[in-house]
């Protein structure tokens, strides 16, 4: 069985004294937002909540913090979209975080920021929600394209989340694996270990579509090994799942298992993953939303 950090589970407790211990810097690790710093000494509670799948209660401590501050803002509004894109729900607060980041957002790298974070949720919504918003994903990553340098910090982010609307949106596999390879190598050269572990999954997904079981095993067992060195509890039942359609029969049936009671123990989440599991519902669906696996986390 896998170590993994005891679960917190947020409908009934949002204590911190029960968080383990992380790795260091881990809450610096952050696939789906670069801004994981937080005002003060926010950050590492903001990631022990973040990790177990407490979006709200991380997205609480940043809130007094995000009418004054465009870094948190826009830290704020990454936790919302990525509870939409685990929760299929919470889409009006999510859209109501943005527009705040995005209002504040007057330095040119915030502005980039702001416009990759809604591509991202456009891209979300497209996937999970109910209507297309391809256009609008295209257009706010473009326009991130155009305004972030080569080098610049968030370019690893904005190639993994192209890669998304090419695989997912677009069906372009040959441009999605330019993407997430131009990720995933920045991701290595920065220490982004979480980030690598979406690159190493999404890089793993193609290479079980194309037939070569060996290296999607190789990169599937590389996400799911991050994911539990840092403690990214949330992330770590896609991971176990994704492993088991490519193992054999018997290891299957234990990742399986395993991945369902943790999506269980975290109450339903990722919804796309319990129903896949046949997880009991707990509730989790809101808005009205179409919720589909999102080949996502």
């Amino acid at each position: 069985m896998h170590k993994l950090a005891p679960v917190l589970n947020c409908r009934h407790s949002a204590a911190e004294g029960t968080a383990a211990p992380l790795p260091d810097g881990a809450h610096k690790e952050v696939a789906l937002s670069e801004h994981g710093t937080g005002p003060g000494g926010v950050a590492d509670a903001v990631w022990r909540l973040r990790s177990r799948g407490c979006w709200q209660e991380a997205a609480e401590l940043l809130r007094p913090h995000a009418g004054r501050d465009p870094t948190a803002a826009l830290e704020r509004a990454e936790l919302l979209i990525e509870q939409c894109m685990f929760t299929a729900a919470n889409w009006a607060e999510a859209e109501a975080a943005l527009r705040l980041a995005e209002a504040g957002a007057a330095a040119p790298g915030r502005r980039t920021a702001a416009a990759c974070a809604r591509g991202f949720l456009a891209y979300v919504a497209s996937v999970l929600g109910r209507r297309d918003r391809l256009d609008e994903a295209q257009a706010a990553l473009g326009r991130t394209s155009a305004l972030l340098p080569p080098d610049a910090p968030g370019r690893p982010l904005l190639d993994f989340r192209r890669g998304l609307v090419a695989e997912n949106l677009l069906h372009d596999p040959a441009a999605a694996r330019i993407a997430y390879r131009r990720a995933h190598d920045a991701a290595v050269e920065r220490h982004d270990d979480l980030l690598c572990s979406y690159t190493w999954r999404h890089l793993a997904g193609l290479a079980m579509a194309g037939g070569d079981r060996e290296r999607a095993r190789e990169g599937f067992r590389a996400s799911l090994r991050l994911r539990e060195e840092l403690g990214f509890t949330v992330g770590v039942a896609p991971a176990l799942a994704a492993l088991a359609d490519v193992v054999e029969p018997a290891e299957a049936v234990r990742l399986r298992a395993e991945a369902a009671r943790l999506v269980q123990a975290l109450g339903g989440v990722p919804v796309w993953l319990a129903g896949r599991l046949q997880v009991p519902p707990q509730g989790a669906v809101q808005d009205g939303a179409v919720v589909r696996a999102p080949g996502t986390a």
